[in-house]
């Protein structure tokens, strides 16, 4: 049985008496697009949309895309990136940290706490952070930072592949599938691409 993402660690760090902000970001394995992280605050009443709630990666396009138009109208979202430059001057580890920061930093006035995605939590914030393994699968919060995340890349993906089609980024959103693959060696690397990564 599929397990749903739910409100325990919402709850567990104070949720609804204060604002809890999940975070994440999508885009660490692509070989070209910027890394992109979202921050979503959620209301401080349950929505009947929060049970739909789940893994971007798990739901179909046009479900990601009616959530993510449900998040933006009701929740309070901080977008941020890491940049091609900084993805090579920093890794990808460390741009997706930098992203999260920004994302976090975009909401005013700031959350009590931030619930991030995986192991580790930017350094830099003065909010007190609590890391969730797998969070896009367990807490709402993180699972709606998710969708935005991925919407927002998939969609300057999309733009991106008007520019370059031969990549085929519209369907591969800029990971190594196979039609990507062939196409770098056949037309090589775009401006997009990321210079560091071994297979650009």
């Amino acid at each position: 049985m599929t397990v749903k993402p739910s409100l325990d660690h919402e709850r567990a760090v104070g949720w609804p008496t204060c604002a809890v902000a999940g975070v994440d970001e999508v885009g660490r394995g692509p070989l070209a697009g910027d890394v992109i992280a979202a921050a979503v605050v959620l209301p401080l009443h349950e929505r009947l949309w929060f049970k739909e709630l789940a893994d971007s990666k798990t739901i179909s396009p046009s479900k990601r895309s009616a959530l993510y138009e449900q998040i933006m109208a009701e929740c309070r979202v901080g977008i941020g990136r890491g940049t091609l430059d900084e993805i090579a001057e920093l890794n990808i580890l460390w741009a997706s940290m930098l992203a999260m920061e920004r994302a976090v930093c975009e909401l005013m006035p700031p959350p009590a706490h931030i619930l991030v995605d995986g192991n580790r939590s930017p350094t830099s914030l003065n909010v007190p952070a609590t890391t969730v393994i797998k969070g896009d699968g367990k807490s709402c919060a993180i699972a709606a930072a998710s969708i935005v995340a991925k919407v927002t890349r998939d969609r300057e993906m999309q733009n991106l592949h008007e520019e370059f089609p031969q990549y085929g980024w519209a369907r591969n959103k800029g990971y190594p599938s196979r039609e990507h693959r062939e196409a770098l060696a056949r037309y090589g690397p775009s401006p997009y691409h990321r210079r560091g990564f071994k297979l650009v």
